[in-house]
C-alpha cells in the first residue's frame, strides 16, 4: 500500500539536531513519561480497558488535560475504536490494555490493522520484568504472539525507555506503509521514577521507506500508458492512505482511462464520475472485474493483487502488461509480476506519472482509448448493478442500504461488518470522497462496524457516522453501544436482521446443496415468522436497554420516515433494526477458486462478451 509521511495525522517530533532545544527535564513515574510522551506525539484519544498490569498508566492519565480516554467494554472494541479513528481521521489511532487476556483480546484487531495498513499503536501492560517467562498471573507473550501481525512491536523494561519508544512507535506505524506497533511495558517500569525531556534520541538505522519513485521507473510507465489500448487503473487502499486522490483524478482525466477502486478504495474516486467504472474483485461490478481481464494495461497503485480481486491467479488479465507502483518493496511481484515496478509514495508517483504522461502527449503520443470505452460502456449498460425487490413485499437489504446512503446527510461516514450487507454498503451508497467509507478488507472481520463507528465519531465528532451491521456481527461487539452512549458518541446502527448469517448461507445456498448448517440464528418459527428476521435478541430491547434509541422497520411503505427519524436523533446513538428478506443474495460473484472470466452477473446469468470481439 502506497502513503506518505505527510498524509498521516501526528509524528513524534525528529531528535534535536544544530542545537535545538528541548524541554526542561522533569522528574516522574514511568507512568508519568508514557502519559508525556502521548501528549507530546499528539494523541488526543485513546480507547482502553485498566486491569492489574497497565494500572499505574491510569493514575496519571486522569491528569492528562490533552488526552481523552474513551472506557470500552472489550478490549477487542477498543481495538477495532482505534483502527476507526486512524481511518476516519488519518492519525495513528490508540487502544491501551492490560497483559495477558487484556492484551490477547487485542489480537483480532491489531490482525485487522495489519491486513488494511491501518496506523494503530497499541500499548499493553506487562507482568514485572523480573516475572516474565514464569508463567505469572495474567501474562502472555504479546510480543510474541503478535510479531506476525505488527508492522514492529516492543517490549519496554526499563522506564528511561518510556519516550523513546513510543517516539519511534508512532513514526513506524504513520510513515511508510502504515501499520500496527505494539508497545508492551513491565509494570516495574511504570512504576519506576526516571526523568522525562521532549523530544527523544531516537534510533531506527534500518528503517528507511523510500518515497520517491525512481525517475526511469516513472517514463517507463508512462510510455505504457500511451502506447496502450486497453488501459485500467487499479486503485487501491493505499491511495486514500496517501492523500493522493486529488491527484488520482487528474491522471485520470488526463489519460481517459476506466478507474476501479477496490473494496479498500471505495472513495478515493468518485462513483459518480465517468471515468470509474465500479468495484472489481469476487462481487465486484461485471465492468470492474471484465476490464481487468480483458485489459492490455493494468496500472495498480496502492493495491496488492489480492485473492478476492484476481480470482484464480493464473488465469487473471491475460494479456495485460503490469505497472506496479507501491510504498512497500515486498508487494511488488508478490502475487503478480510486474513488468514495471514502482516504489514510492502514492501521491509523488502519481504526480511524476502526470508529469510524465503530459510530456508524452506533448511528443504526440496519446493513447486512444475510443474503442475500449465503446466495450466498456456496452457492459455498464447491459450489466448494471442491481437487485430484485422480494415477491412476499417485505424489505429488501439492498433498498434499506440504499435509502440510507440516498437519505444520509453529505459527508456521513458509513462502517460495515463483514458479510452480505459489506458487499450491499460497498455496491449501493455512493462515494464520492476518500475516507468515508471504513471496512474490515483484509481480515474480514466481523464485530468491526459498531466499534470502528465509535471510534470515526470519536475521531470526527461533527460528522455523521452510520455502521451497517448484520444481525451476526452486531451480536459480536454490540456492547460498545454502551461506550457510545455513556461517552456522548451518537453512533447510527442498521441491523441488516434476516435472521441468518447470510454470506455463509448464500454460499450454502450456492454450493451445498441448501443444506443450512449452523448459520440459523434464530431457534425456528417460535422466535420468527418465515422471513422475519431473528427475535432473539430482541435488538429493540437491547439497544435500549444499553441506552440508544431503539427503531425497528419491517414495510418497505415506512423505510424513509424511519430513516429520517434516526438522521434526525443526534443526541444519542440510534439502533434500527430492519426486518430484511433472508434469501437475497449479493450479485455479481466469482465463485471461489474459479476464472474472474465465470463471473456471473446474477444467479443463472453469465455475461456475454461476444465471443472474444473484445480481446
Amino acid at each position: 500500500m502506497l502513503m506518505t509521511e505527510q498524509a498521516t495525522g501526528h509524528h513524534p517530533q525528529p531528535r534535536p539536531r544544530n542545537g535545538a532545544t528541548t524541554s526542561p527535564v522533569e522528574h516522574v513515574t514511568g507512568a508519568q513519561s508514557l502519559i508525556r510522551s502521548l501528549e507530546e506525539v499528539g494523541a488526543d484519544t485513546i480507547f482502553g480497558l485498566p486491569g492489574g498490569c497497565i494500572l499505574p498508566a491510569y493514575d496519571p492519565l486522569m491528569d492528562s488535560q490533552k488526552v481523552r480516554h474513551i472506557l470500552v467494554r472489550h478490549e477487542q472494541g477498543a481495538g477495532h475504536a482505534a483502527t476507526g479513528y486512524a481511518q476516519a481521521t488519518g492519525k495513528v489511532g490508540v487502544c491501551m490494555v492490560t497483559s495477558g487476556p487484556g492484551a490477547t483480546n487485542l489480537v483480532t484487531p491489531i490482525a485487522d490493522a495489519h491486513m488494511d495498513s491501518v496506523p494503530l499503536v497499541a500499548i499493553t501492560g506487562q507482568v514485572s520484568s523480573k516475572a516474565i517467562g514464569t508463567d505469572a498471573f495474567q501474562e502472555a507473550d504479546i510480543c510474541g504472539i503478535t510479531m506476525p501481525i505488527t508492522k514492529h512491536n516492543f517490549l519496554v523494561t526499563k522506564a528511561e525507555d518510556i519516550p523513546r519508544t513510543i517516539a519511534e512507535a508512532f513514526h513506524i506505524a504513520s510513515t511508510g506503509r502504515p501499520g500496527p506497533v505494539l508497545v508492551d511495558i513491565a509494570k516495574d517500569a511504570l512504576q519506576a521514577k526516571t526523568t522525562f525531556s521532549w523530544p527523544p534520541q531516537t534510533d531506527l538505522p534500518g528503517y528507511r521507506p523510500v518515497t520517491k519513485p525512481h525517475a526511469k521507473q516513472i517514463r517507463e510507465a508512462a510510455k505504457l500508458i500511451s502506447a496502450a489500448k486497453r488501459p485500467v487503473l487499479y486503485v487501491g487502499g493505499g491511495v486514500i492512505k496517501s492523500g493522493a486522490t486529488a491527484e488520482l483524478k487528474i491522471l485520470a482525466e488526463l489519460t481517459g482511462a476506466p478507474v476501479t477502486t477496490t473494496l479498500m478504495a471505495l472513495g478515493a474516486f468518485p462513483d459518480s464520475h465517468p471515468l470509474h467504472v465500479g468495484m472489481p474483485g469476487m462481487h465486484g461490478a461485471v465492468t470492474a472485474v471484465t476490464a481487468l481481464q480483458k485489459a492490455d494495461l493494468i496500472v495498480a497503485l496502492g493495491a496488492r493483487f489480492d485473492d478476492r480481486v484476481t480470482g484464480k491467479l493464473d488465469s487473471f488479465a491475460p494479456y495485460a502488461k503490469v505497472v506496479h507502483a507501491d510504498i512497500d518493496p515486498a508487494e511488488i511481484g508478490k502475487n503478480r509480476a510486474a513488468d514495471v515496478p514502482i516504489v514510492g509514495d502514492a501521491r509523488e508517483v502519481i504526480a511524476d506519472l502526470v508529469q510524465a504522461v503530459q510530456a508524452e502527449h506533448s511528443e504526440g503520443n496519446k493513447g486512444d482509448y475510443t474503442a475500449w470505452w465503446s466495450d466498456l460502456n456496452r457492459w455498464r449498460e447491459t450489466y448494471p448493478l442491481g437487485y430484485d425487490l422480494p415477491e412476499d413485499g417485505s424489505l429488501s437489504p439492498q433498498q434499506v442500504i440504499q435509502r440510507i446512503g440516498r437519505l444520509a446527510p453529505e459527508g456521513t461516514i458509513f462502517t460495515a461488518g463483514v458479510g452480505q450487507h459489506q458487499m450491499w454498503a460497498a455496491h449501493f451508497i455512493d462515494y464520492e470522497q476518500p475516507a468515508t467509507w471504513l471496512n474490515s478488507g483484509g481480515a474480514g472481520t466481523m464485530g468491526y462496524a459498531v466499534p470502528a463507528a465509535m471510534g470515526a465519531k470519536a475521531g470526527l465528532p461533527d460528522r455523521p457516522v452510520w455502521a451497517i451491521d448484520g444481525d451476526g456481527c452486531f451480536q459480536m461487539t454490540n456492547q460498545e453501544l454502551t461506550t457510545c452512549a455513556l461517552n456522548n458518541i451518537p453512533i447510527k446502527v442498521a441491523i441488516i436482521n434476516n435472521g441468518a448469517l447470510g454470506m455463509v448461507r448464500q454460499w450454502q445456498t450456492l454450493f451445498y446443496n441448501q443444506r443450512y448448517s449452523n448459520t440459523v440464528l434464530h431457534s425456528g418459527p417460535d422466535d420468527v415468522q418465515a422471513n422475519k428476521g431473528t427475535r432473539v435478541p430482541d435488538f429493540v430491547k437491547l439497544s435500549e436497554a444499553m441506552g440508544c434509541v431503539a427503531l425497528r422497520c419491517e414495510d418497505p411503505a415506512d423505510l424513509d420516515k424511519v430513516i429520517a427519524e434516526a438522521n434526525a436523533i443526534n443526541d444519542r446513538p440510534v439502533v434500527v433494526d430492519f426486518i430484511v428478506h433472508e434469501d437475497a443474495q449479493v450479485w455479481p460473484m466469482v465463485a471461489a477458486g474459479t476464472s474472474n472470466d465465470e463471473v456471473m452477473a446474477a444467479r443463472g446469468v453469465r455475461p456475454d462478451f461476444g465471443d472474444g470481439e473484445d480481446d
